[in-house]
């Protein structure tokens, strides 16, 4: 018997052990790199329960994690709709790190088993290792080892402060996740060690440079208030828009291992960063990747009929879309939406239309591949919608836009299918992943520095969407207690009027 008729009577055989799992991923990796030309992390493969699923889950993937309430809510909420049948679980969890770590659940036949190792280690992995957003913004060398120190570290705050106030301090960092991320300057890349280095050198600058008079210096200045200061003497000089970076490094009179359980948090947020905004094209690609593979194994001879018909089934479960007027309709499934334009960017290099090569002359001719790598590596969601959905997905996918006026009875249709119709959808649909239309423009404008130390904020309005008065009041008592003192916020229109303001 040869190598393949061996691995194809364990491919086929819906019962999978661990000498199935090493074979498969030797094959897949082959073909994804000989024939996608797929350069990926170094994989390791978990294979899990239900419950280290439902675990995995809680903690956002992440395999360990620091303490805090909502993991655990988190996990009681997920484990009762799923023994409850009021929700399933995915066939696999992938995290952005180096060795690429992803979880598979243990009760998948072994045509899922297959699958997920194509669409998780090698498309997800690609995606990870390739895509400029993870390349620039996240380390994947280093998050594991750095979420093992912040679970150390927060476990000593809690021995040493006292578990209901670094509760507190998460409690309020965790509401401003969203406001603690660089998304024009690129994050500094710190290892767990160089963390630990870091907390024994401000720790022994600390101890050589305490003094008690220092307990002896008034609390307060009392000099003119800010607002009549000259500009040589406002603070910030520039607005910062990442709200956690600025309380840890400039809150009064937070203690320092607050400002370190803030600056954890904000490292985690910015981990996070890129798979928010890349969740279409991430999905969108490892589909397009696990697609391509399966067939490919298929051609080889390692893989039968039999198999295909259960791989079929699997692949279009993934990609269902339910109609807008379907009761399990949800809104645009990701990987439905970035399988299609992947599929269709293929179609247009090798057998275009006159209307392709109208919309796209670029990708005219091209070699495929090569297309679907370059856009892979260097756009993100709202950027590869608005450059490569074409009119011939739009048509397939039936879409099209509502205008919602709030002021009149009735929908108006905003788009069809035509020339005009197909570039609004597009720059509208586009419009919808862009971080922007989900997270409020807020940033800090100005400190008080002279009299209250009171800090104020300012909101953008985009897009005539205003803030909810509850949750903007409670955001703001969060970032009141970090803070230390009074604060403000002023909510703008586009012609710089102030249409609402908050404090606290």
């Amino acid at each position: 018997m040869t190598d393949k008729e061996k691995y194809r009577a364990m491919f086929c055989d819906p019962n999978w052990d661990y000498e199935t799992l090493e074979a498969a991923d030797e094959v897949i990796s082959r073909i994804g790199q000989e024939y996608l030309k797929l350069k990926v992390y170094p994989n390791q493969i978990e294979i899990v329960t239900s419950e280290q699923m439902l675990d995995a889950y809680a903690l956002t993937g992440l395999p360990t994690s620091y303490p805090h309430w909502k993991f655990g809510k988190d996990f009681v909420l997920n484990q009762n709709n799923y023994t409850k049948g009021r929700m399933g679980l995915s066939y696999e969890l992938v995290i952005n790190s180096n060795p690429c770590i992803s979880y598979n659940m243990e009760n998948n036949s072994t045509c899922m088993m297959l699958l997920v190792i194509a669409h998780a280690c090698q498309g997800h992995n690609a995606f990870f290792a390739n895509n400029y957003m993870f390349l620039d913004w996240t380390s994947a060398d280093s998050i594991v080892d750095y979420m093992a120190f912040a679970r150390e570290y927060i476990l000593k705050c809690e021995e040493e402060f006292g578990a209901d106030e670094v509760e507190r301090v998460l409690d309020a960092a965790h509401a401003l996740m969203n406001h603690g991320v660089d998304k024009y300057k690129k994050p500094s890349k710190m290892s767990a060690r160089e963390e630990n280095e870091r907390l024994k050198k401000l720790s022994a600058i600390r101890h050589e440079n305490y003094n008690e008079l220092w307990k002896t210096l008034p609390k307060a200045v009392d000099l003119p208030d800010a607002t009549n200061a000259s500009e040589e003497h406002k603070f910030p000089k520039e607005p910062e828009e990442n709200i956690l970076y600025f309380l840890e490094k400039y809150a009064p009179t937070l203690p320092q291992w607050k400002r370190e359980i803030i600056r954890i948090v904000r490292k985690v947020s910015q981990y996070f960063y890129p798979q928010s905004a890349t969740k279409v094209m991430n999905e969108g690609f490892a589909t397009f990747v696990h697609y391509h593979i399966i067939n490919k194994m298929f051609e080889e001879g390692y893989l039968n009929d039999g198999f295909m018909l259960e791989f079929i089934k699997s692949h279009s479960s993934v990609l269902y879309q339910p109609e807008y007027n379907s009761k399990f309709y949800s809104g645009l499934n990701p990987y439905t939406l970035g399988f299609n334009i992947f599929m269709d960017i293929k179609r247009i290099c090798l057998e275009p239309t006159d209307e392709d090569k109208a919309w796209f002359p670029n990708l005219i001719g091209k070699d495929w591949l090569e297309q679907v790598q370059y856009i892979m590596e260097n756009f993100r969601d709202d950027s590869f919608i608005l450059q490569y959905l074409s009119p011939k997905v739009i048509r397939d996918m039936k879409l099209f836009t509502i205008i919602d006026n709030e002021q009149e009875s009735e929908f108006e249709i905003g788009a069809i299918h035509n020339e005009r119709g197909y570039r609004r959808v597009r720059e509208n649909l586009s419009n919808q992943y862009d971080r922007s239309a989900h997270i409020p423009n807020i940033q800090v404008t100005k400190v008080d520095l002279h009299q209250t130390s009171k800090l104020y904020l300012t909101h953008y309005i985009q897009k005539d969407r205003k803030l909810d008065t509850k949750s903007a009041k409670e955001t703001l008592k969060h970032i009141r207690y970090l803070w230390g003192f009074p604060v403000e916020l002023h909510s703008k229109n586009k012609l710089g009027i102030n249409e609402t303001s908050f404090s606290v």
